[in-house]
């Protein structure tokens, strides 16, 4: 093989390149990014960066000097337009024409935005460098935070904010922070935390809408008719697959790039990260939106690309940091597991719990007990791999 593509310069773009060349790749490596910045670390947005406890320059998940050992040509700040599948060719925003013979999507996801509120100041979401940046700047200046959406991001934002000493407020249909993440009990969990630590909850509420005053964002509307006053408002209701480039490809499209156990869309195309949705052996055709698959999911793809065989079927894994609380999780949880508290206790927000679907275990959850939750994760490996 003598040039591989990549299309997405973040974790699962880079991991790619770099896992290539580790395996001995040595023809032409192109990594194609749609933003400026040269590849960062994501989690730290939406706490070290947005507390201001990191500079912009510490998110860099390379040295420039390992970058440039990579031997790989970085085309930055021009996102990919349309792909020709059959002639392996990308069409990028300022019109280059880039050929391989293997190409890997790795273009991730585009923050969902409440509709009618473009251009209102002080609306904000949370996806890249910049985002962070921009949202740390209003908070500065503001008093009141209403945070629209109770998952993972949206309570780290909250946590955060609270944090830097604003008056916050956390909004979004389900009854606790994260509980379709978490489920129900550690969901509840979390939410105390959250209210312990000032945070005001207005869970189980429609959003309506926006207020605004003059050009800037006023308050959030619920759907029962209350306003929430704000000077800044997060809008964290979930991302969808970066895929609307990839009209016309002849490839499947459907709530991300549709690929095979080997992470393979079609001959020589491939997917990785959060764009991809795969065929897993134990939980079905899946997609996951954290860190730890993006890095994974690039191990076995670069493999493939190589001409290995592998599937790819992890232990899916994500942790949050939200005050002191260290959450992990392993698995796949649903609101419907039978849940037991297997070490500590609930009350003392220092516990592990194992999930059951139909007599079997399907997920561990770990709170502020990481090296209990590992040992009890060889329960799940064991029951996924018999």
């Amino acid at each position: 093989m003598s040039a591989v593509l990549i299309v997405g310069a973040a974790a699962a773009g880079l991991t790619t390149a770099d896992a290539l060349r580790r395996k001995g790749f040595d023809g032409a490596l192109t990594v194609l990014g749609a933003e400026a910045h040269l590849p960062y670390d994501r989690p730290p947005l939406s706490k070290q960066v947005l507390a201001g406890e990191w500079e912009a320059e510490r998110t860099g998940l390379r040295s420039p000097e390992a970058l440039e050992k990579l031997d790989a040509e970085f085309l930055l700040g021009d996102p990919a337009v349309a792909l020709d599948a059959a002639r392996r060719t990308v069409r990028t925003a300022a019109g280059r024409e880039l050929s391989a013979e293997s190409i890997v999507v790795a273009t991730g996801v585009r923050p969902r935005r409440l509709p009618g509120h473009d251009g209102l100041a002080g609306v904000h979401v949370l996806r890249t460098l910049d985002d962070s940046l921009a949202l740390r700047a209003d908070l500065l200046n503001a008093r009141r935070l209403v945070v629209v959406g109770e998952g993972v991001l949206g309570s780290e934002i909250a946590a955060t904010a609270r944090g830097m000493g604003l008056d916050v407020t956390l909004t979004g249909p389900l009854a606790a922070p994260m509980a379709a993440q978490l489920g129900p009990e550690s969901g509840a969990v979390l939410g105390e935390l959250h209210a312990d630590r000032g945070v005001r909850l207005r869970l189980g509420a429609a959003v309506d809408g926006l207020v605004a005053e003059g050009d800037r964002v006023g308050g959030v509307r619920l759907g029962t008719g209350e306003v929430l006053p704000a000077d800044v408002v997060v809008v964290a209701i979930g991302a969808d697959p970066a895929t609307d480039w990839l009209e016309g490809s002849g490839l499947k499209v459907e709530r991300g790039l549709v690929c095979d156990s080997r992470c393979r869309a079609a001959e020589g195309i491939y997917a990785v990260g959060d764009v991809a949705r795969w065929e897993h052996p134990e939980f079905g055709v899946i997609r996951l939106e954290n860190r730890t698959n993006a890095s994974e999911q690039a191990m076995t793809v670069a493999d493939n690309v190589l001409g290995a065989d592998r599937a790819y079927s992890p232990i899916p894994y994500f942790w949050t940091d939200q005050f002191d609380a260290k959450i992990h999780v392993y698995g796949v949880l649903s609101p419907d597991d039978e849940v037991t508290v297997v070490e500590g206790d609930r009350a003392e927000r220092r516990f592990v719990e194992l999930h059951h679907r139909d007599g079997r275990p399907v997920g561990v959850l770990g709170w502020n007990m990481p090296k209990q939750t590992r040992q009890h994760r060889k329960t799940l490996v064991e029951a996924l791999t018999s």
